[in-house]
């Protein structure tokens, strides 16, 4: 599989680059990298453009993660598409409304390049990067 088309989605531009920066430590293989600060911006992008991975924090404001992802599973284009979310809410029922909502994983900050590796590569498993073989 070529490398990964992926949207950031945070309302911090720094844990954006965190983000991105995370990713390529982990050697996840980055064709484009798209960036959006909150779910309705991330929306009008997918609206547009074609991703294979969504990463996104839940609190925003405008239209936080949760909104997102089940606004994502409304559009033809964009429903099959894995969403991770990266959060600092740690309780088990929040992270139950995210799976519920439709996201295919979470993971709590801070996370290490490690910890995106492995949940990079149980939603798109068929991606470079899984051909590495994790320490």
């Amino acid at each position: 599989m070529k490398a990964l088309r992926t949207l950031i989605v945070d309302d911090s531009p720094v844990m954006r680059k965190i983000v991105e920066r995370s990713l390529r430590q982990a050697g996840i293989p980055l064709e484009q990298v798209f960036e959006a600060g909150n779910g309705a911006q991330a929306l009008d992008l997918l609206r547009q453009q074609t991703v294979d991975l969504v990463l996104s924090d839940i609190s925003m404001p405008v239209m936080d993660g949760l909104e997102l992802v089940r606004q994502l599973r409304k559009l033809e284009s964009a429903r099959a598409v894995p969403v991770l979310m990266i959060t600092t809410e740690g309780s088990e029922s929040c992270v139950a409304e995210a799976i519920a909502s439709g996201a295919r994983g979470y993971i709590r900050k801070p996370f290490t390049p490690d910890q995106m590796k492995r949940q990079v590569l149980s939603l798109v498993p068929d991606s470079p990067a899984a051909d590495r073989r994790l320490p």
